[in-house]
């Protein structure tokens, strides 16, 4: 074994030390109350963040910024792989300021197996520090639904190159030329 390789070894626990310690310090994260928002399901239906849970308890929301970011199409390309895995735990969405219309082409082209709605008339990225102005910022949040049917969130993670939620930039990183860099 080489230097380089010892240091890598070492670099690797490191950082997986410091992801336990991450991710304990966010089990002790108090749940934020959050209001009942309305978006727009593909077929421009109405529907509550609160009827979103379906028949679990638990609710992973995506932050995408849209379609016109290849980023994000990335990421999601990835979760629409593990959604059957994901759903038999916690109800998923994907939410993006795009109209119904164009989620429904992107979702098709792409072939996501998730559900989308679409928070364009809506506060909630806002609201859950997920966009600044006319700027929305990718990122993951997760909701309990409370037994007197109130909603907290109790957990969040902005997404971004190397984060522990996109898979192809850490095989792109093993690549000599890395087309992600």
């Amino acid at each position: 074994m080489s230097h380089i390789d010892d240091e890598i070894r070492e670099l690797s626990l490191e950082l997986y030390q410091t992801y336990t310690k991450l991710q304990e310090l966010k089990k002790q994260k108090e749940p934020q109350p959050v209001k009942n928002y309305e978006f727009l399901t593909e077929n421009h239906k109405p529907i509550h963040l609160l009827d979103m849970f379906k028949d679990q308890d638990y609710m992973i929301v995506i932050h995408n910024m849209g379609g016109k970011c290849s980023w994000c199409t990335a990421w999601a390309d990835g979760f629409s792989g593990i959604y059957p895995l994901i759903s038999k735990e916690a109800a998923f969405y994907v939410l993006s300021p795009d109209s119904p219309e164009q989620q429904a082409v992107i979702k098709s082209e792409r072939g996501w197996q998730f559900p989308m709605v679409s928070i364009a008339e809506s506060r909630f990225a806002k609201d859950m520090g997920f966009q600044e102005g006319t700027s929305y910022f990718p990122g993951l949040s997760v909701f309990v639904k409370n037994a007197d049917e109130t909603i907290s969130r109790i957990n969040s993670a902005p997404i971004g190159p190397s984060d522990q939620f996109g898979v192809l930039w850490h095989l792109y990183d093993l690549l000599p030329n890395n087309p992600m860099s």
